[in-house]
């Protein structure tokens, strides 16, 4: 097994797996819109953007385990890390364009789905290398 070190993780690997997690999560989202289940006057609606985000970075993190083969838990915060990188370079661009006004996000929510993004990223990423490794998920010595 290999340890987790940083000169493990691949970079182009992190920014591949938040772009599919991106993708993934605005189709998810996109499905659920039109089912009706995102409607942001009611708790369904933010349970469908959680699931969204937690399903969406999941495959993303996946994605990134089949192929990076070192480091999965490294790669699965890292790609946690690119949504935040995301976030503040956007409220820059957004600030240098007009005065934001955010009010959808609390600090609390925007701290709980960070830590659902890099959850589901990290497991993600555990299933993949697991897969990649060994062929599924099963533990054998």
């Amino acid at each position: 097994m290999h340890t987790e070190h940083l000169y493990n993780l691949r970079w182009l690997w992190v920014a591949a797996g938040w772009l599919v997690a991106f993708a993934v999560t605005s189709l998810v989202a996109l499905v659920f819109a039109a089912f009706g289940l995102t409607v942001a006057d009611d708790e369904t609606g933010n349970l469908g953007a959680v699931v969204a985000v937690a399903l969406g970075f999941w495959v993303g993190g996946y994605f990134t385990g089949l192929r990076a083969l070192r480091a999965p838990i490294l790669h699965g915060i890292a790609i946690g890390l690119a949504s935040l990188v995301a976030w503040l370079l956007l409220s820059l661009l957004t600030l240098l364009i007009e005065p934001p006004a955010w009010t959808a996000l609390t600090p609390t929510l925007t701290a709980a789905l960070l830590l659902v993004q890099m959850a589901a990223a990290v497991a993600g990423a555990w299933v993949g290398h697991r897969v990649a490794l060994r062929g599924g998920l099963e533990l054998r010595e």
